[in-house]
């Protein structure tokens, strides 16, 4: 056998060994996104077994649509709302759990639990908590002396009820990936730092925050691409509303696919979704390729 024929030989027992994970990649991932890129060009209205081909007419509509441009920018102040609040809440948990405190396990469990109960079922509880009349959000803001507020009932206030539905949900992963970023710190660099006359707030500046870089750049990607997914906690809350004060763009994706039966400008905002989606995780790819090299 040739060293050509040996090198085909070896290329195919690889293609056979990666067979059985391509096959359902390729039905289940590829195929779906292509079509649906293909339908982006057409007015099929998920009912009908017709369709017209009307090229660009569905990307047109959409940029001239003022509620695309609402929902961007929705979507842009829901995920910085979401983003910011649970790294800087995240990493002050697990700063205080890095500690050995009483009951240590038993925080971690409650902080951690939102994260994997169903959303639908921490919207429906939020809901009540937000009742303006007898939910427990006021009666604490009334507790306190403070204005009440119509929370999920008013466009002024309901984006900032979704965000803390959200951020509430996301602080526990965010706190457990941070503890395991803090117990990898090695001890010797806080003695090394502390030799050096540093305070405390000097060795989190110069030690703690340098190597747990790695890990809030993970959870700002990855919140971003949750943020850009969110919708359960929208649909039970909001519904988009009121007057689409908390339509993102993927609530809006649902509007026009399942609500106005328009499957070609709903493909056109997944379209943008999934583009976004991928700028970022080719960021976190090269990020990540970058802290392994500096590691």
């Amino acid at each position: 056998m040739t060293s050509r024929q040996s090198a085909l030989v070896s290329r195919l027992r690889v293609l056979g060994f990666l067979l059985p994970s391509l096959i359902p990649l390729l039905i289940f991932w590829i195929y779906p996104i292509l079509n649906s890129i293909w339908l982006s060009f057409t007015n099929w209205n998920f009912i009908s077994p017709t369709y017209d081909f009307v090229f660009f007419e569905n990307y047109l509509s959409i940029l001239a649509d003022s509620r695309f441009y609402g929902a961007l920018w929705n979507t842009i102040v829901f995920t910085l709302g979401t983003i910011i609040p649970t790294l800087i809440g995240g990493l002050g948990l697990a700063l205080l759990l890095h500690k050995e405190v009483m009951g240590k396990n038993f925080f971690k469990f409650a902080l951690f639990s939102p994260w994997i109960t169903p959303t639908v079922a921490i919207s429906i509880v939020w809901v009540w908590i937000f009742e303006p009349k007898d939910g427990l959000a006021n009666l604490v803001l009334a507790a306190l002396r403070l204005a009440t507020l119509e929370w999920i009932r008013s466009s002024d206030t309901a984006m900032l009820a979704v965000i803390l539905v959200t951020v509430w949900k996301s602080l526990g992963y965010a706190m457990i990936l941070y503890l395991s970023a803090l117990e990898k710190v090695p001890k010797e660099l806080y003695e090394a730092n502390a030799l050096d006359g540093a305070n405390q707030w000097q060795r989190f500046r110069d030690v703690t925050l340098p190597l747990i870089s790695p890990t809030t750049f993970f959870l700002i990607i990855i919140t971003t691409i949750n943020s850009l997914q969110a919708y359960d906690q929208i649909q039970v809350l909001t519904q988009g509303g009121p007057s689409g004060s908390t339509r993102t763009l993927l609530y809006m994706y649902y509007q026009l696919g399942f609500e106005e039966y328009k499957s070609g400008p709903a493909i056109v905002i997944i379209i943008v979704i999934i583009l976004i989606s991928g700028l970022l995780s080719y960021f976190q790819f090269k990020g990540s390729k970058r802290w392994l090299h500096y590691s």
